[in-house]
């Protein structure tokens, strides 16, 4: 079986420094906010190209307090809106929803798989404070439109940076192109702990603050509490093991670059349809998504062919149980997204002859 993603090779890539830095962790009697902690929030911060970081229990977190601390500082309130994209994940909407603000679902562009800038205007209203862009699949969300409405309408630029770990937008990272972003570390992302841990990286000061003080139970010094908050933080070995990856995380970016190049050029299957192809910058491919009309069919076809996938993601949000209120809601490019994407084998340890094998299935497919 060709994995979908082999995490235990994966970690294989990098065990002696991981076992050495999970070592020296526990050797140090130190394991919550301690020198890791400190050191990878360093790194990440320069990483990215933001002035601070905040390391949080995971990445839904990351989202949630950010948003929370903006209603902290009084620059947002309940029923306040805010744009996001319809295909996202889950997460991207409990964020907003989690703080009492109204998502606002904006179909996406059905050639990039990314909210479309050309539909955003129109769904902002008076209530409208913030666009959350999500750099789905590891496909960079921003555009030069967005950040121009965002200065236009006066809205909180934030990013779900969970996907796209080392991605870009020019020469800026995305996790620095806003106000503020959310980074997952979940073990399958391109950054990938071996537990659940996230991140926010912000250029503001404050609201690096209030983020740190709501994630550590709403405590900016030892029983003091100013906020409401909860228990969000990184622990010390996730951050040691974090700060490994991150050195060898262009490398692991560059070896999905090539083998996503490798798909674009072989795959001839006209069943199959590719989104369109950026310049790699902009690309980190923490998912490589194709879209077939036959999709479940072609999923079992490559089940039999040794060759697994996965589906990213089988319902969309507004049609999931939890958001009962929206299943009527029409937002059909979405839907037909949901209903065709399949995700095909990618991540650093894939090798040539299993993409070979994986582009000879696709194209033998009837």
């Amino acid at each position: 079986m060709i994995k979908f993603l082999d995490l235990k090779g994966v970690t294989k890539l990098y065990a002696k420094e991981i076992q050495k830095a999970a070592d020296d962790v526990i050797s140090s009697g130190w394991y919550l906010q301690g020198n890791a902690n400190a050191t990878f929030e360093q790194h990440y911060a320069e990483y990215i190209g933001t002035k601070h970081c905040v390391g949080v229990a995971n990445g839904l977190d990351a989202l949630i307090w950010i948003y929370r601390a903006y209603i902290e500082m009084g620059l947002m309130q309940e029923g306040d809106e805010v744009i996001v994209p319809a295909n996202t994940y889950i997460a991207s909407i409990l964020a907003i929803t989690e703080n009492g603000l109204k998502p606002v679902l904006v179909e996406p562009n059905i050639e990039t798989l990314e909210i479309d800038d050309q539909l955003i205007e129109q769904a902002i209203t008076p209530r409208t404070r913030s666009i959350l862009i999500v750099h789905l699949y590891g496909r960079c969300a921003y555009t030069e439109r967005i950040g121009e409405l965002c200065k236009k309408h006066h809205l909180k630029l934030v990013e779900d940076n969970a996907q796209a770990h080392g991605c870009r937008y020019g020469e800026i990272r995305t996790g620095s192109l806003g106000d503020a972003a959310g980074h997952s570390f979940y073990p399958g992302k391109n950054l990938g702990a071996l537990g659940d841990g996230g991140a926010v990286t912000t250029n503001d000061p404050a609201l690096a603050d209030c983020i740190r003080a709501l994630a550590n139970y709403g405590s900016e010094r030892k029983y003091v509490f100013k906020y409401k908050g909860r228990n969000s933080r990184l622990d010390e070995i996730q951050a040691a093991i974090l700060d490994v990856k991150l050195r060898h995380l262009d490398n692991d970016n560059h070896h999905r670059q090539q083998i996503a190049h490798y798909y674009y050029k072989h795959i001839s299957n006209p069943l199959i349809q590719l989104p369109i192809l950026f310049d790699d910058a902009q690309n980190v491919y923490h998912i490589f998504p194709i879209l077939c009309s036959e999709r479940d069919r072609l999923q079992q076809y490559l089940t039999e062919q040794g060759i697994q996938t996965l589906i990213h993601y089988p319902i969309p949000p507004h049609q999931q149980e939890c958001y009962r209120e929206w299943n009527t809601m029409s937002r059909p490019i979405t839907e037909r997204i949901h209903q065709q994407e399949l995700s095909l084998p990618i991540s650093p340890v894939l090798t040539d002859r299993e993409a070979a094998a994986v582009v000879e299935a696709l194209n033998s497919f009837q």
